[in-house]
């Protein structure tokens, strides 16, 4: 069974002349896919021959909600969307005055054991396709009867990790008969995968690349990240300089404030040496309170001192609007505890 949900337009063609029919079908194919149909009944311009046909030889892949939280402050909503083999993923949905923002998975778990992430701790499953990346998107829009109109690639999962899938996403989700969304609003969020960071640039995408940094120097981040000690912050920063000599983009560094790790003027100082000259921006995020990791969240005139180092330095900063706080909005943990469900059924 083939994934029909993850082809592009002319891979469609290709197959509908495989199965003996017109190749204008797989324009019609194609419009009811990126509707968000979830079986080939719902295609009503399809003669039943050719349903019968895609029913025998491709799946449409769908997300179905398994679990919703809305936060009372502001109207952001969790998501624990399941597949059809039981796998489960966490998306957010979040309104700001431009419009919706969906914050994507694209693996179920994810195999980088950063020390903060609630993800790592329930290990890795498999990668996403991109019909299922897709899928979230469309589960959201149904449920909340919206238009999404930016995208970041920051829920559970290394992006760069399953860069060929991710990569065809983007494809499909820009296409003009598909969400038709540009890349300029759409995000990608990696902890580092350096051979990955110079594939995607060479690519000339005009996204955004938010590169979670979260140390200024080797030994912190080698303690907090495990990849550091494959691809150290040097190397790492190298490939950024290349990623923005490649595609003129600005890099967003992620920087989660950890009390007492990372949060020092002398660590801050570090940080803007390390940047000197490049055009970027850190988001500063104060760490989420996860069990079992002993971090807490820096104090606020921490945070200050933290960006006056930064800004001195000619280094922008800015600490990342917290939507969602009361229903614990970042990905991880919903997925744990329905791990744990299923365990005791």
């Amino acid at each position: 069974m083939k994934d029909i949900g993850s082809m592009y337009e002319q891979e469609l063609k290709e197959e509908m002349l495989s199965l003996g029919e017109p190749a204008y079908r797989a324009a019609q194919v194609y419009k009811w896919l990126q509707s968000g149909v979830k079986t080939f009944d719902e295609m009503t311009n399809i003669p039943k021959s050719l349903k019968e046909k895609l029913v025998k030889n491709y799946y449409i892949s769908f997300a179905s909600i398994e679990k919703k939280l809305i936060s009372a402050y502001d109207g952001t909503r969790k998501y624990l969307l399941s597949f059809p083999d039981g796998e489960a993923v966490e998306s957010v949905l979040m309104q700001y005055h431009h419009g919706y923002t969906s914050c994507i998975s694209t693996q179920v778990g994810c195999k980088m054991g950063c020390t903060f992430c609630a993800t790592g701790k329930s290990g890795f499953s498999r990668n996403l396709t991109a019909s299922e990346m897709l899928a979230q998107l469309r589960a959201e829009q149904e449920d909340a009867d919206i238009r999404i109109s930016n995208i970041v690639l920051m829920g559970m999962g290394e992006p760069l990790d399953n860069y060929d899938n991710v990569l065809r996403f983007l494809r499909l989700v820009g296409s003009e008969n598909g969400m038709n969304i540009g890349m300029r609003h759409i995000s990608l969020s990696t902890c580092g995968v350096v051979p990955k960071i110079y594939e995607l640039a060479d690519e000339k995408l005009q996204l955004t690349l938010s590169v979670s940094l979260h140390a200024p120097n080797d030994q912190i981040r080698s303690r907090t990240m495990p990849i550091n000690r494959k691809y150290g912050i040097g190397e790492l920063l190298k490939a950024c300089r290349y990623y923005i000599d490649k595609t003129g983009r600005r890099i967003s560094f992620e920087y989660a404030m950890i009390d007492g790790v990372n949060d020092s003027d002398a660590c801050a100082s570090e940080l803007a040496s390390r940047l000197h000259g490049m055009i970027c921006h850190v988001n500063l995020i104060p760490v989420n309170t996860v069990g079992g990791t002993g971090y807490k969240k820096s104090r606020q005139d921490r945070i200050r001192s933290f960006i006056s180092v930064l800004e001195r330095a000619g280094i922008t900063a800015t600490v990342r609007r917290t939507l969602g706080s009361d229903i614990n909005a970042s990905c991880g943990q919903l997925r744990r505890a329905y791990k744990k469900e299923e365990k005791t059924e």
